[in-house]
């Protein structure tokens, strides 16, 4: 594991709650991790995930995977736990206008302490966004703890390669407002410590070809749109991208990586 001091839960509020978030949205569109649609789908699809479920997203944003899951795989009820009251009311309004208002509830709450009920959920769900929170020991502690037994616990993110120095990891993590960043390894410990059975924890390959996705469009397409969101600042807008080509070239030699993680609560 690699880890920055200094950034926190206020830093990462602070991403999502202005400017910052709107440009990742922009890049990435309305489901904000790699892969998108097809990585949701692949997702649910090897979890098991489908008909009549109950589930819960921890650190789920404006609710684009819980809108999701209801559409596609025919969830029953979701509940999202986010900290960052501007994408709760973007999602509470986007869900009204998908007619989901009565399926999706969100819980304004710290992740690693929701104060849901214990063993009153089919699943835990997360898509890109656990690198987010500081102590993923807890958070792991918490999702084992909401899900029934013989539940299940899905989810990707952002996870250490091999041969990332700790400069690179330092640079990376400033970035992206992560507090730190977990291997495979430490989060199949993590989930088997709390009681859980591994199915699957690897790698997913998206990494690198999405990210040149990204900055395609950035350069390509999205130019006038990014600037527009951050004021344009041409200064920023350069930073930015710098920071986005280092991140290329930790995905495409394999330093950082996304990956999936689904395991059965016993």
């Amino acid at each position: 594991m690699k880890s920055k001091k200094g950034i926190g839960l206020k830093d990462v509020q602070a991403v999502y709650g202005g400017a910052e978030g709107d440009l990742w949205e922009l890049v990435m569109g309305e489901q904000i991790h790699i892969g998108g649609f097809a990585s949701s789908m692949d997702l649910a699809t090897k979890a098991g995930i489908g008909e009549g479920m109950s589930g819960v997203d921890f650190c789920c944003c404006n609710g684009a995977g819980m809108r999701f899951l209801a559409k596609f795989k025919g969830v029953k009820a979701m509940t999202g736990v986010d900290a960052t009251e501007k994408v709760i009311n973007q999602g509470i309004e986007r869900n009204k206008k998908l007619g989901l208002a009565d399926k999706i509830r969100f819980v304004k709450a710290d992740v690693t302490c929701s104060g849901l009920p214990s063993n009153s959920f089919c699943f835990a769900w997360g898509e890109d966004a656990w690198c987010y929170v500081e102590d993923k020991a807890a958070l792991i502690k918490e999702a084992a703890r909401v899900v029934k037994p013989g539940g299940i616990i899905a989810f990707t993110d952002w996870v250490e390669g091999p041969g990332l120095t700790d400069a690179e990891a330092d640079r990376y993590l400033s970035f992206m407002k992560f507090p730190n960043v977990l291997s495979i390894a430490d989060y199949k410990a993590l989930l088997e410590k709390n009681g859980c059975v591994l199915k699957e924890a690897g790698n997913t390959g998206r990494f690198a070809p999405y990210v040149d996705l990204y900055l395609d469009m950035l350069n390509k397409q999205l130019t006038y749109d990014a600037l527009k969101i951050i004021g344009f600042d041409m200064n920023m807008m350069q930073g930015l991208g710098g920071e986005m080509v280092f991140m290329q070239g930790l995905a495409h030699a394999g330093k950082i990586a996304q990956g999936m993680f689904i395991a059965i609560k016993k």
